[in-house]
């Protein structure tokens, strides 16, 4: 199937499917030189097929698993949620009926619309519709109805469902990012009290770079916030709005807060938090660097539950302001755990006895009055190898650099 010049699609022949299949794992700029080489190829459309399904094997692998999926052009693939990350979103809601208005790739569409017996799939772009069309029978998803429809125009006039979910454009007329709730496209602030007339409950993913006291604040509904990373990287903040059953419950619930940290296509037990947990925590402070350090995961440190952490999971922490825990024993911490080798201060001598000659390791600063770029120029540190270095500030204000292995390198 590929786009023509009205806006309609077409099928690929047989020639063409034959091509991608067998040349799926080449790289692609190779391919689009060689069109002269197969003239019964659309080569243009086979790379762009072979481009989205080389991005799908990572992104998406049940879809790269399931023959006949057809795919779009670079930007939707790149922009298109994660498998693990729709998963994620999909665990948290279920219900009759479902209706996606920003449904893009549909990929998001697709693992939500399983909890639900009715789903409807809306997008103003007819390609990307089509596309849908074409995808959704082969993924076993006959329940989902597609819509060439403008989001808001689209909401207007639907009837009420248990689940709404919205993904703004966060990008401006001229092509930038943009991160701002106000400042994507629709405008979630604006639309706020119709999307919770019309949604049960209504999900709206977020930038990843967007700061989570500016959700709490903008989305007078919001009751849920869900910060979501995959392999150590924040990817996305998913909000969920509904309105409460009466004015007091409205008062006296807090927003949850859920960090989900998802390796290698794994879904965890989420960090759930409110605000007033947090702020009521013990944290306590080390007096000094134990045998076990601990680094929080990317979606913790986005949420920053500092003080949670240290009481849950009896861990101390360096410093108010450094991120970094410590143990005599070693826990099982929703992030990254190191065994501490040494540790010295920045005097030239201690620095060079702590480093022994070593020429590379993994550089963290947390706390400290120097960029990772700086500091490796001046300890003269090539990135990588098992050794991992952290430079961050203890409680009483020293300066140190911590030496570690991870622990199963000593065992």
């Amino acid at each position: 199937m590929k786009e023509q010049d009205n806006g309609r699609t077409e099928e690929l022949s047989s020639a063409t499917w034959q091509f991608i299949v067998s040349h799926r794992e080449d790289d692609v700029r190779t391919l689009a030189l060689q069109a002269r080489k197969y003239p019964q190829v659309d080569m243009a459309e086979a790379v762009t097929q072979i481009a989205g399904w080389q991005i799908a094997v990572r992104k998406i692998p049940s879809w790269a698993a399931t023959e006949g999926i057809l795919y779009p052009r670079h930007l939707s693939m790149e922009q298109c949620s994660s498998e693990i990350t729709a998963l994620y979103k999909a665990s948290l809601v279920g219900g009759e009926s479902f209706t996606d208005l920003t449904a893009g790739l549909g990929v998001d569409c697709s693992f939500l619309a399983r909890r639900f017996r009715r789903a409807d799939y809306v997008e103003r772009q007819e390609t990307l519709c089509r596309l849908a069309a074409h995808n959704f029978p082969l993924l076993g998803l006959d329940h989902i109805q597609v819509h060439h429809a403008d989001a808001l125009e689209y909401l207007q006039e639907m009837e009420p469902v248990d689940c709404l979910f919205l993904d703004p454009a966060r990008r401006d007329s001229h092509g930038g990012k943009t991160v701002a709730i106000t400042e994507c496209e629709p405008d979630v602030c604006a639309l706020e009290s119709l999307l919770v007339e019309k949604g049960r409950k209504v999900m709206v993913k977020l930038s990843p770079m967007l700061d989570m006291a500016s959700a709490l604040r903008d989305l007078k509904y919001i009751r849920e916030l869900h910060v979501i990373a995959v392999n150590n990287e924040c990817k996305e903040l998913t909000a969920v709005l509904y309105q409460m059953n009466s004015v007091n419950e409205s008062s006296e619930k807090e927003i949850v807060i859920s960090c989900e940290q998802a390796v290698h296509n794994s879904l965890s037990e989420p960090f759930t938090y409110t605000l007033s947990e947090e702020k009521n925590a013990v944290c306590q402070l080390a007096d000094r660097v134990e045998t076990y350090l601990y680094e929080p995961g990317a979606a913790l440190l986005k949420a920053g539950p500092y003080r949670l952490l240290s009481q849950r999971y009896g861990v101390k922490k360096l410093h108010p302001n450094s991120h970094l825990y410590t143990s005599s024993v070693q826990v099982d911490f929703p992030g990254r755990c190191f065994q501490v080798t040494g540790i010295s201060g920045f005097g030239k001598k201690e620095v060079k006895e702590l480093l022994g000659g070593l020429e590379k390791a993994n550089l963290t600063v947390r706390n400290f009055p120097a960029s990772v770029a700086d500091l490796r120029k001046k300890l003269k540190l090539k990135e990588g190898g098992d050794v991992y270095l952290f430079a961050t500030t203890l409680q009483n204000g020293e300066k140190v650099l911590i030496k570690c292995l991870k622990p199963a390198l000593l065992s």
